[in-house]
């Protein structure tokens, strides 16, 4: 089975993605890269540090155009965090209000999750209790996508 390694976001203000991911967030800037040609643009990748090795990549280039606007809907793209207690998530709730971070809150059965954006717009998420880990491929699923793409 896989395990997540790392996920890039491409961002525009790399000062203000260092200061919402390291400063807000709290992740540590475990390291950087930066170079002259990225299909022709100069960039920096910032590295944030994750639970059990994995990472979270910003990278930003100088002249690059902006991307185009996607019409689906803006949280159908996230990136999901999970809270260490049910305090945690409240005093994560707390920190993002006393930061002037817009959020909202939606529940997922018995999950609580807390939706807000970095500067870049990306829709990240703080979810409490933890999703159980996958027990394998579950038969039920695959049977219910599969008739999902029998009717697309």
């Amino acid at each position: 089975m896989l395990s997540l390694d790392h996920v890039v976001f491409p961002v525009r203000d790399a000062g203000a993605t260092l200061g919402f991911y390291r400063d807000l967030l709290g992740l540590p800037l475990t390291g950087q890269m930066s170079g002259e040609d990225w299909d022709g643009y100069q960039y920096l990748m910032m590295f944030f540090g994750l639970g059990g090795g994995a990472e979270l990549v910003c990278v930003a280039l100088k002249g690059a155009p902006e991307a185009p606007v996607d019409a689906r809907p803006k949280d159908a793209r996230h990136y999901a965090f999970c809270a260490e207690s049910a305090e945690a998530y409240a005093a994560w709730k707390r920190r993002l209000a006393e930061a002037d971070v817009a959020s909202w809150e939606e529940r997922h059965g018995d999950q609580h999750s807390l939706y807000f954006e970095d500067p870049d717009g990306i829709v990240l998420e703080i979810t409490w209790p933890p999703t159980p880990p996958a027990e394998g491929e579950d038969p039920g699923a695959v049977t219910e996508v599969m008739r999902w793409l029998a009717t697309a």
